[in-house]
């Protein structure tokens, strides 16, 4: 196919809404130089920007007054608050294209790639290269399977729908969906080799490193409830690095406390549309109010927005929010990890690593456990309390909701009008957009 067509769609920024339809001329190949792909990996849309955030809207971190829902300019984002199923069908840009699109720009890097064989010299870039293709591929396909497919389930997920993995830049290659087993087994393969191929460390956080893949297979894991699997994968990122932030070196009254690419970044991504951000969206009065006095994230992720509170937390230290990677992610992971398996006196003193770095100097009171329930209820609640707003809430309900003692049913009130998400509600599952059903002929969902 042709490359060269296909590099000019992308970094010109026209969208490839019929990458489903077209197959160029194989004699318009045109080679490219490792420099050519770097490029495009560095300065595509969507590789570190407007990653999904459907779940984050529906999950139950955010609040909005009937005002500003009633102001909200599209239908998709009223019918994803109130759990509503006419969503993504008046954007052409949403979060099924986005993420195919960065699956897109992968494809493309990897084809062109093997076209090239490296000398000695260039050996070390045309690895990072790739292993950075492979690691986009595969969190796009992560972040697609947490909002179009069910909940991983080990009984049904060869028969589950999963998602449409396109493995080449083919525009023409036929839309088929894969098995929930066979999308996850996917999503291993490519970051399992983008660990192998990714240097240590990076020019940029905005580029994954070994620790970034392996904390994406973290994410992974921890979704399909692979707990033993998770918690090697925690230990392999925190090797390359276990740095934390200490909230005391921060100042609460700047307009957004936490710098970007501070040393807890391990790969710098960001998403969120405007409801999603003050003095639009607002945060959870009951999640507000569980913070102790002397938590400063009280102070450095909260500020007064109109009638109530905003978050002001993320990582890019703007109204963007931060869905990258991040340490303080990891530890908590295997602190759960931890737990599950039994070891309760280590799975404390990871989320005490986190809790020390939060409060006040010398306030800090290490938490214990008594049993494996304890420790999991304090983890999960502090998992959600350290990891707001990073498009990770929903993935968490979904996996969460399995269990009998964490499951919870949402509720939204607009005026008179009452919503509820059941936790085993087939709305867990986004509709995957009616123009994409029209033209590839895949089956949707529920």
């Amino acid at each position: 196919m042709s490359r060269i067509i296909i590099l000019l769609l992308l970094l010109t920024g026209i969208s490839c809404k019929k990458y489903l339809d077209l197959r160029p001329d194989k004699k318009q190949v045109v080679a490219h130089s490792l420099k050519d792909y770097s490029a495009l990996l560095d300065g595509a849309r969507f590789i570190n920007i407007a990653y999904p955030d459907a779940g984050e809207i529906a999950s139950d971190n955010l609040w909005l007054t009937a005002v500003d829902y009633a102001a909200l300019p599209d239908r998709t984002g009223q019918n994803l608050y109130t759990w509503g199923t006419d969503v993504f069908n008046d954007n052409e840009t949403n979060d099924w294209t986005i993420p195919y699109q960065a699956v897109l720009y992968a494809n493309t890097v990897l084809e062109g790639l093997g076209e090239i064989v490296p000398d000695t010299a260039s050996t070390g870039e045309w690895n990072r290269l790739k292993g950075a293709a492979l690691f986009f591929r595969g969190l796009a396909y992560y972040n697609l399977a947490q909002q179009f497919c069910a909940p991983y389930n080990s009984a049904t997920a060869t028969t589950d729908q999963g998602i449409v993995l396109r493995q080449t830049a083919a525009i023409s290659e036929v839309s088929v969906r894969a098995s929930v087993a066979a999308t996850y087994t996917q999503i291993e393969m490519d970051l399992t080799e983008a660990a192998a191929l990714l240097p240590v460390a990076q020019l940029y956080k905005t580029r994954p490193s070994k620790a970034a893949a392996f904390a994406a297979l973290t994410r992974m894991a921890l979704s399909r409830e692979s707990y033993v699997e998770a918690k090697r994968w925690c230990d392999s990122a925190l090797t390359y690095n276990n740095r934390l932030l200490d909230y005391n070196t921060l100042n609460p009254s700047a307009a957004n406390p936490v710098p970007r690419f501070n040393e807890e970044v391990l790969f710098h991504a960001t998403g969120g549309r405007g409801m999603l951000v003050p003095p639009v969206g607002k945060v959870d009065s009951l999640l507000y109010r569980s913070y102790a006095a002397n938590d400063l994230r009280r102070s450095i992720f909260f500020k007064a927005a109109g009638t109530g509170v905003g978050f002001y937390g993320s990582y890019d230290a703007s109204t963007y929010l931060f869905m990258g990677l991040a340490t303080d992610e990891v530890y908590i992971t295997r602190a759960e990890c931890l737990a599950r398996g039994g070891n309760v006196s280590a799975a404390m003193t990871d989320l005490n690593a986190v809790l020390i770095k939060r409060f006040r100097a010398g306030t800090f009171i290490p938490y214990t456990a008594a049993n494996v329930q304890e420790a999991l209820d304090k983890i999960i609640a502090e998992r959600r309390k350290e990891l707001l707003f990073r498009g990770l809430r929903w993935t968490d309900l979904r996996r969460l909701n399995r269990d009998p003692r964490y499951r919870v049913t949402l509720k939204r009130v607009i005026g008179n009008q009452v919503y509820t998400l059941e936790w085993n509600s087939p709305r867990y599952i986004f509709p995957i957009p009616e123009n994409v059903i029209r033209r590839s002929g895949i089956p949707q969902n529920p």
